[in-house]
Protein backbone atom coordinates (compact mmCIF):
# COMPACT_ATOMS: atom_id res chain seq x y z
CA UNK A 1 0.00 0.00 0.00
CA UNK A 2 1.22 3.17 -0.65
CA UNK A 3 2.29 6.10 1.94
CA UNK A 4 -0.26 8.34 2.47
CA UNK A 5 0.55 12.14 1.35
CA UNK A 6 0.95 14.53 3.72
CA UNK A 7 -1.06 17.89 4.14
CA UNK A 8 -0.47 21.21 3.28
CA UNK A 9 -0.45 23.46 6.34
CA UNK A 10 -3.40 24.50 6.29
CA UNK A 11 -5.74 20.76 6.04
CA UNK A 12 -7.63 18.39 7.44
CA UNK A 13 -9.12 14.49 7.28
CA UNK A 14 -12.32 13.30 7.53
CA UNK A 15 -13.04 10.13 7.94
CA UNK A 16 -15.78 8.55 6.53
CA UNK A 17 -18.09 6.55 9.06
CA UNK A 18 -18.61 3.36 7.09
CA UNK A 19 -14.83 2.47 7.17
CA UNK A 20 -12.67 1.14 4.61
CA UNK A 21 -10.00 3.45 4.91
CA UNK A 22 -12.57 6.01 2.95
CA UNK A 23 -11.72 9.86 3.81
CA UNK A 24 -12.29 13.46 2.91
CA UNK A 25 -9.08 15.39 2.56
CA UNK A 26 -9.56 19.44 2.87
CA UNK A 27 -6.51 21.45 1.72
CA UNK A 28 -5.85 25.36 1.49
CA UNK A 29 -3.73 26.62 -1.47
CA UNK A 30 -2.95 29.93 -1.22
CA UNK A 31 -0.89 30.47 -4.14
CA UNK A 32 -3.25 29.22 -6.29
CA UNK A 33 -6.63 30.60 -4.51
CA UNK A 34 -8.25 27.19 -4.18
CA UNK A 35 -9.70 24.90 -1.85
CA UNK A 36 -9.22 21.18 -2.51
CA UNK A 37 -11.35 18.68 -1.73
CA UNK A 38 -10.09 14.97 -2.61
CA UNK A 39 -11.46 11.67 -1.64
CA UNK A 40 -9.72 8.63 -0.79
CA UNK A 41 -9.38 5.52 -0.27
CA UNK A 42 -6.76 3.08 0.83
CA UNK A 43 -4.30 6.44 1.25
CA UNK A 44 -4.73 6.85 -2.84
CA UNK A 45 -6.38 9.41 -4.12
CA UNK A 46 -10.10 8.91 -5.97
CA UNK A 47 -10.88 12.01 -7.48
CA UNK A 48 -10.67 15.87 -6.40
CA UNK A 49 -11.96 19.18 -6.70
CA UNK A 50 -10.73 22.44 -6.80
CA UNK A 51 -13.24 24.73 -4.95
CA UNK A 52 -12.38 28.25 -5.66
CA UNK A 53 -11.56 30.85 -2.47
CA UNK A 54 -14.09 32.95 -3.08
CA UNK A 55 -17.15 30.36 -3.32
CA UNK A 56 -15.69 28.66 0.14
CA UNK A 57 -18.08 31.24 2.18
CA UNK A 58 -20.93 29.52 0.10
CA UNK A 59 -19.98 25.97 1.03
CA UNK A 60 -19.83 27.19 4.54
CA UNK A 61 -23.23 28.43 4.48
CA UNK A 62 -24.59 25.96 3.48
CA UNK A 63 -22.82 23.46 5.40
CA UNK A 64 -24.44 25.63 8.51
CA UNK A 65 -27.70 25.87 7.26
CA UNK A 66 -27.69 21.94 7.17
CA UNK A 67 -25.73 21.38 10.78
CA UNK A 68 -29.36 23.54 11.58
CA UNK A 69 -31.75 21.98 10.26
CA UNK A 70 -29.81 19.04 11.47
CA UNK A 71 -30.31 19.73 15.02
CA UNK A 72 -33.79 20.64 14.42
CA UNK A 73 -34.40 17.21 13.09
CA UNK A 74 -32.51 15.28 16.37
CA UNK A 75 -33.90 17.57 18.76
CA UNK A 76 -37.85 16.65 17.59
CA UNK A 77 -36.91 13.40 17.48
CA UNK A 78 -35.52 13.63 20.89
CA UNK A 79 -38.78 15.16 22.22
CA UNK A 80 -40.88 12.64 20.28
CA UNK A 81 -38.34 9.60 22.20
CA UNK A 82 -36.63 8.52 19.18
CA UNK A 83 -33.76 7.34 18.08
CA UNK A 84 -31.35 9.83 17.86
CA UNK A 85 -28.48 10.01 14.88
CA UNK A 86 -25.26 8.23 14.95
CA UNK A 87 -27.55 5.53 17.33
CA UNK A 88 -26.21 2.40 15.53
CA UNK A 89 -27.65 2.69 12.34
CA UNK A 90 -25.21 3.13 9.05
CA UNK A 91 -26.29 5.23 6.14
CA UNK A 92 -25.71 3.56 2.71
Amino acid sequence: MPAPRPLPRTGGVFLDPRGEDRSLRVSWHPEADVVVLSLWRDNLCAGTFRLAVDEVPDLIELLRAGLTEAYAVARDRAERGGALPGDGQQAG
